[in-house]
């Protein structure tokens, strides 16, 4: 006989009461949060590059999968290029990861003080809080793995096969979103290998999905073989240069808990131990060992410590059942349901403005040194005084109006041979984002998609060049000039600099224009 949900609706009366309509409830809350707060400083960084992706649609590109650059198209066509409209679907994201938060708790057999724990856990997580305020792979991510661990719960739990078709659209997306999909659905493979669910190895469906799946990713494989797998590229020089910050496996663990907000921790762990050793978990058992193999591959590649996050909200959804139901057991604990959300909460709305662009630059860092935090690292270059997510919204305009300035100072005849050339995608998204206003044309980068654009039609006779040293400038053109200095006091240091105006190329553009190649 299939088994049906442990969730019985409550009588009419209650329905706006229901564990279902308090998952409406929190995600409209989280919805609403971002919508209030999601334009107070600028586009960041990462925006503008896929932003300029989206100028430029393809089935792949060197340092991520391609949906990123399909959402920026599309929300710009639908809704327009404010930073309320690239930030909408990305607000979405993060409310429908709270209502998946919630549908997993049903699935799990919780009510409603479980889907309020959980809610909480996912609303106020500070690494949750940053990503859905941005457009990013990240912020999609959650969405996918969390469809997937969902609709594998409903093919097991109710013996129905069909559900794997659902499991493999999302997880085909997800491989179109981003390729660490890879990793959690490795994971998910070894966690119904190592458990009784192998059985569903033997159900047609679970292939057929797996099928569905793969022609969704297909685009990409067949774009990374024609482009000589410019992702491995990428992720080799990454790791050569040693970018990133590397952690020792307890640092890293210690970083899941400090950026999921250390109060949530209470929560979440209960939900890896009722999924892996509850008695009412173990029909689940093979999402907790998915979470331990997901975990293990994370810290043996020397991952960024959020690659980890989009897998958390089942285990805050698991945690919150383990707390309800040890309630229900324990009549002298059910005083917990008054007092376990109280820190989530209290903490959660001291961290928020550290992640959410909530207060004026000045007190933010008052705040932020009130609070005795430094900005965390990820990669070893950043050192600006505010955390990455803030630094890298401030100074795009100002830069492009001081470009403008010495564009608009060349003679007209040398100013329609003149290329603006960028050390970094941040910049030229830049320049390509607000440069049109000032009437500066697209500019042209070595960095990462930027570099497959090509030089267009610039063969090198004046540029004005972004990020670079006068000394290694002038090795490459006959004459250089240091003109306006770029210099916005919270940006990162690589992002201060003289605008040099070279001219006379010793080398055509496009001869060394693969020389410059800079994929990292």
């Amino acid at each position: 006989m299939k088994e049906t949900s442990g969730f019985h609706p409550a009588p009419f009366e209650n329905r706006w009461l229901s564990p279902i309509a308090l998952g409406v409830y929190f995600a409209l809350f989280k919805l609403f949060l971002h919508f209030a707060f999601n334009s107070n400083y600028g586009y960041f960084r990462d925006e503008l590059y896929f932003i300029a992706c989206g100028e430029h649609l393809a089935w792949g590109y060197p340092d991520h999968a391609p949906l990123i650059a399909f959402v920026a198209k599309f929300s710009r066509a639908l809704l327009g290029d404010s930073l309320f409209a690239i930030r909408f679907f990305p607000a979405l994201s993060g409310a429908v990861k709270v209502f998946l938060t919630t549908l997993l708790v049903k699935e799990f057999g919780g009510g409603r003080f479980a889907v309020v724990l959980s809610c909480l856990c996912v609303i106020f997580a500070p690494v949750y809080l940053a990503i859905d305020d941005l457009l990013a792979m990240n912020t999609f991510e959650p969405v996918f793995w969390m469809a997937c661990a969902y609709f594998a719960i409903l093919a097991i739990k109710r013996e129905d096969s069909r559900y794997w078709l659902w499991f493999g659209l999302f997880a085909g997306l997800g491989l179109m979103n981003k390729h660490t999909m890879l990793f959690f659905g490795f994971a998910l493979v070894t966690g119904l290998l190592l458990t009784s669910a192998r059985r569903v190895f033997l159900d047609k469906w679970l292939w057929i999905g797996g099928a569905i799946a793969f022609l969704i990713f297909l685009p990409n494989i067949i774009w990374e073989q024609q482009n000589n797998w410019a992702t491995l590229e990428l992720l080799q020089n990454v790791q050569k240069s040693g970018k990133n910050v590397v952690m020792s496996p307890p640092a890293f663990i210690w970083q899941q808990i400090f950026t999921l907000l250390p109060f949530t921790a209470y929560v979440w762990i209960a939900g890896l131990w009722y999924l892996l050793a509850d008695k009412a978990g173990r029909k689940f058992r093979f999402l907790g060992i998915a979470y331990l193999v997901t975990l293990a591959l994370m810290i043996f590649l020397k991952a960024k410590d959020y690659y980890l996050v989009p897998i958390y909200p089942m285990l805050f959804a698991a945690g919150g059942v383990w707390w309800e139901n040890l309630m229900a057991k324990i009549r002298i604990a059910r005083f917990l349901k008054f007092v376990l959300p109280v820190p989530i909460i209290a903490m959660g709305i001291i961290a928020m403005p550290l992640v959410l662009p909530i207060l004026p630059i000045e007190t933010f860092i008052k705040y932020q040194e009130t609070l005795g935090i430094k900005p965390p690292k990820s990669e070893v270059s950043f050192d600006s005084i505010l955390p990455q997510i803030f630094a890298d919204q401030l100074g795009w305009p100002e830069m492009v109006e001081k470009v403008a300035e010495v564009y608009n100072t060349l003679p007209p005849e040398e100013r329609a041979r003149t290329a603006i050339f960028a050390g970094n995608y941040g910049e030229a998204g830049a320049i390509d984002f607000f440069g049109g206003k000032y009437g500066l044309p697209k500019s042209i980068s070595p960095h990462q998609s930027y570099f497959l654009w090509g030089p267009r039609d610039y063969n090198g006779e004046t540029m004005i060049i972004l990020g670079a040293n006068r000394a290694e400038a002038e090795k490459q053109f006959e004459s250089v000039e240091e003109k306006t200095e770029v210099n916005s006091p919270y940006s990162m240091s690589y992002e201060k600099y003289k605008i040099l105006v070279c001219r006379g190329a010793k080398k055509p553009l496009p001869e060394i224009w693969p020389s410059l190649k800079f994929w990292n």
